[in-house]
């Protein structure tokens, strides 16, 4: 990994941005893309928000790259492109949490913060047989208090980083490797058989299907989309003109809907209809299936603009629609 014993604050707030809700396996090339298109900070400041939206394509939690383009045009402006190097203004960040914080102030300046990430808690609840829950505001103290007192104060970057992959690849949440633990003959959690219970959660989440259907209507040559803008899934990307439903419902239904009909028009021509498409986050299954229709005339919608496919191709969308435009490129 690329950021491992990594210096410049920037490329370290940039990794940990990035893989923020996201598996280091996804975001790797998603670091690189970034680092090689914008080296600098004043770079990142300076870019089109539209270019970095759709060089994060397909990373989710699109909030995170909003923050990083807040935070990179302030430290380029107000700081004159220098990272703060206390670890109480790098919290002040917009989208750097403590963790975060601790882990460029750690990792950057080697100043004795801990970074208590998922890993460290797992490590920390097994080997010491902790079960007050992680996710509980008496659980999240009790492991920063006491990562805090393990900390080795003045390396803090290694024991950082160390502690970290020893959670990843040796204390693992599924199939830890207890035989190769070389703080196995201390670990309460297998001494007294509860690696499978340890660490304790609390909360569960609840998860929902939604099912959409986006209708790719066209008018010579151009196609209506809009980007989405309240506060609910895949903001400020760009999606189709679109009809959620609580299940999924086939075409004939389709056609028969008071939104579908405000759209389509008995002269306009529907044509093909794609596969449903699926999109799994963190709290919601997200199912669509797209509906290709050519207008005989142009649609006045508020919010919607037709563009050409040039444009289309340059715009950020959510992983499945993005996924659906590439399948079906052939029918642009």
């Amino acid at each position: 990994m690329p950021w491992k014993f990594e210096k410049d604050p920037y490329k370290i707030w940039l990794s940990e941005i990035i893989l923020q809700q996201t598996r280091v396996e996804q975001g790797l090339s998603y670091y690189n893309k970034f680092v090689k298109t914008y080296p600098t900070i004043h770079q990142l400041a300076a870019a089109k928000e539209s270019d970095v939206f759709k060089l994060w394509e397909g990373l989710g939690y699109y909030s995170r790259c909003k923050n990083l383009l807040a935070t990179a045009t302030f430290i380029s402006k107000e700081c004159n492109g220098r990272f703060p190097e206390k670890y109480e203004d790098i919290l002040q960040l917009k989208g750097v949490g403590p963790y975060t914080a601790a882990a460029i102030a750690s990792f950057a300046y080697n100043l004795p913060h801990a970074v208590v990430d998922g890993n460290v808690m797992r490590v920390l609840a097994r080997f010491f047989g902790i079960e007050t829950p992680i996710d509980s505001i008496e659980g999240r103290k009790l492991f920063a208090q006491l990562s805090f007192q393990l900390l080795k104060k003045d390396q803090a970057a290694i024991y950082n980083q160390a502690i970290m992959d020893f959670g990843a690849t040796i204390c693992k949440p599924q199939l830890p490797q207890c035989a190769d633990c070389i703080l196995s003959s201390k670990c309460v959690a297998l001494a007294t058989d509860t690696i499978d219970i340890l660490p304790i959660k609390t909360k569960k989440l609840i998860k929902k299907n939604r099912w959409f259907i986006y209708i790719v209507a066209s008018y010579k040559g151009k196609y209506y989309l809009r980007k989405r803008n309240e506060k609910d899934i895949w903001q400020n990307l760009h999606e189709f003109i679109g009809v959620e439903t609580p299940q999924k419902i086939a075409l004939e239904e389709l056609i028969e809907l008071r939104q579908f009909k405000q759209i389509v028009g008995p002269k306009d021509t529907i044509g093909f209809t794609s596969e449903v498409y699926k999109q799994q986050l963190t709290h919601q299954t997200i199912f669509a299936y797209f509906v290709h229709v050519q207008l005989k005339k142009a649609l006045r919608l508020q919010d919607f603009e037709a563009v050409d496919l040039q444009a289309l191709k340059k715009l950020a969308f959510p992983k499945l629609t993005a996924q659906y435009l590439k399948d079906n490129k052939g029918s642009f």
